[in-house]
């Protein structure tokens, strides 16, 4: 079976290597952390990833339409930034998730899981994430 594959775009060093940690010890094949715009997109272009988490900013460049641009591609996304304009964020993109850092690694494995949810679990099945039961209703 092959592993879901996510993208990950963040500019803070640290916490994007932390990201892709997580990321794999969970199961899942990275690309990146990219820490600019540009890459992430080449990156897109060359893989479509099954999920992307973002960083809302990559120095002072905004993501939204690099944004748009995976959810037309029916690539989930999950931002996560410090500097999180809730309101912006939820008018812009209803169907998106937005994390504040700093997130702990088992809720973004967690928030990854249910985006990600496997074939064959119902809405209202539950499904073991990180170590926990989750509602996925």
């Amino acid at each position: 079976m092959e592993q879901p594959v996510i993208l990950i775009a963040e500019d803070e060093h640290i916490v994007g290597l932390d990201l892709s940690d997580t990321m794999v010890e969970a199961g899942y094949e990275v690309e990146g952390p990219y820490d600019d715009l540009h890459s992430a997109m080449l990156a897109f272009q060359k893989r479509r990833p099954d999920l992307a988490i973002l960083d809302i900013r990559l120095h002072d460049t905004v993501v939204y339409p690099f944004a748009e641009k995976l959810i037309a591609e029916d690539v989930p996304v999950i931002f996560h930034s410090g500097h999180l304009p809730l309101a912006e964020v939820s008018d812009r993109f209803p169907d998106a998730l937005a994390l504040a850092k700093p997130c702990p690694p088992g809720d973004i494995i967690t928030h990854v899981q249910l985006t990600l949810k496997p074939e064959g679990v119902q809405d209202d099945e539950k499904v073991e994430v990180a170590g926990r039961d989750i509602e996925t209703a």
